[in-house]
C-alpha cells in the first residue's frame, strides 16, 4: 500500500514510518524539518521537504506520489504558542489539513485518512478517564484546531466518501522525542540531566497525565490500516501518573540524585488527564503493552546513547 505520512521526520511519525515499512508498505514522507530531524527518516521512504501549509508544494507531492492512504501527523503542537498566536496554530493545523485533503480528493485511489489528534487537549476538565462519547471541550487553540481538523475530515467523508480515523493520543513518550519544546516531560528531564543542569518541575508536580509509549502508538497506526470504521479512537493507557513520579523514574534510570525543584505553574494547565482505550481494544484490537517503568528505561537508554540529540 502507498502511504503518505506528513511529519514523518518527527518523533511519533518516524516510528509509524518504520512500522509501515517493516510491514511491506511503500511510504512517502512530507516534513519541513522545523522540529523533525533527518536522522529520523527511514532510508527506504521517499522524502519531500516542505510545509503542509504551502498549497503548491502539497499538490506537487500528491501528484507525484498519489497515495492510497494519508497518515497526517504534521502539526504545530506547542499549546502555549497556540494561546499566544492562534492564527499560526490554525494555519498549520487547520489550513494544512485542508490543503492535503483538497489535493487528495482528485484521486479515486485514496482509501483512508489516519489523523493524529489529541486526547489530552480534546475533552477539557471532565471526569477521567475520558472516552470518545464525551463532548469535546478543548480549552486551547491547539485543542480547537485538532477538533476542527477532525470535523473537516468528517466533511470530506460525507462529501467524497473518504473514510477517516482520528487517533486521539495521550501523552506520548519514547526514543527520538524532541526535548526542546514544552511537550514531552520525559525528554525534557532527560535533556537537563544529561546536561548536568537542574530539572525544574512546573508547579507542585501533582498534575497527572496518561503516558503512552511511542511503539504502542505506532502499533495503533498499523492496526488502523485494517479497519473499516470511521471516527475517533483514544490511544492511551487509562493510567494517570503525576509529574513528580515521572521525574523520580527518569532520575533513577539515569542513576542521578537530583532533588525535586519546583517552578511556577503553567498558566491554564489541566490538573488531570487520562484516556479510556476500550473502543480501540474492541475495534482496533489494540491495547498498550509497554508499562511506564519499562518505557522510561527504554527512553533514558536511548538518550544516553544519543547525547547529540539533546
Amino acid at each position: 500500500m502507498k502511504i503518505l505520512i506528513t511529519g514523518g521526520a518527527g518523533f511519533i511519525a518516524s516510528h509509524v514510518v518504520d512500522a509501515y515499512i517493516a510491514n511491506g508498505h511503500e511510504v512517502g514522507i512530507i516534513d519541513d524539518l522545523s522540529t523533525g530531524v533527518k536522522e529520523n527518516i527511514n532510508p527506504k521512504a521517499k522524502f519531500w521537504q516542505g510545509n503542509v501549509a504551502d498549497r503548491d508544494f502539497v499538490v506537487k507531492v500528491v501528484d507525484e506520489f498519489q497515495p492510497q492512504v494519508l497518515n497526517h501527523h504534521a502539526a504545530h503542537i506547542n499549546v502555549g504558542r497556540s494561546v499566544d498566536d492562534p492564527k499560526f496554530d490554525a494555519t498549520i493545523n487547520i489550513l494544512g489539513t485542508i490543503n492535503l485533503m483538497q489535493s487528495l480528493v482528485r484521486y479515486k485511489s485514496l482509501k483512508k485518512v489516519i489523523f493524529a489528534s489529541t486526547g489530552g487537549a480534546m475533552y477539557g476538565n471532565k471526569k477521567t478517564p475520558f472516552n470518545e462519547e464525551m463532548m469535546p471541550a478543548p480549552l486551547s487553540p491547539y485543542g480547537v484546531s485538532k477538533r476542527s481538523a477532525e470535523l473537516y475530515l468528517g466533511f470530506y467523508h460525507a462529501q467524497y466518501g473518504i473514510p477517516f480515523v482520528a487517533l486521539r493520543y495521550a501523552n506520548v513518550y519514547g526514543p527520538r522525542q524532541n526535548p526542546h519544546g514544552e511537550a514531552g516531560v520525559v525528554s525534557i528531564f532527560s535533556k537537563r540531566i544529561l546536561e548536568k543542569k537542574q530539572p525544574v518541575i512546573n508547579g507542585d508536580g501533582l498534575q497527572t497525565r496518561d503516558y503512552v509509549f511511542v511503539e504502542d502508538v505506532a502499533a495503533a497506526n498499523l492496526l488502523t490500516l485494517n479497519i473499516l470504521e470511521t471516527g475517533a479512537f483514544n490511544i492511551g493507557t487509562s493510567v494517570e501518573t503525576d509529574v513528580n513520579s515521572i521525574f523520580e523514574l527518569v532520575n533513577k534510570n539515569f542513576g542521578a540524585d537530583w532533588k525535586q525543584v519546583h517552578g511556577p505553574a503553567r498558566a491554564g494547565e489541566q490538573t488531570t488527564s487520562s484516556l479510556s482505550y476500550q473502543r480501540a481494544r474492541q475495534i482496533l484490537n489494540w491495547e498498550p503493552k509497554i508499562k511506564l517503568a519499562e518505557g522510561i528505561k527504554k527512553t533514558v537508554d536511548w538518550f544516553k546513547s544519543h547525547p547529540e540529540r539533546v
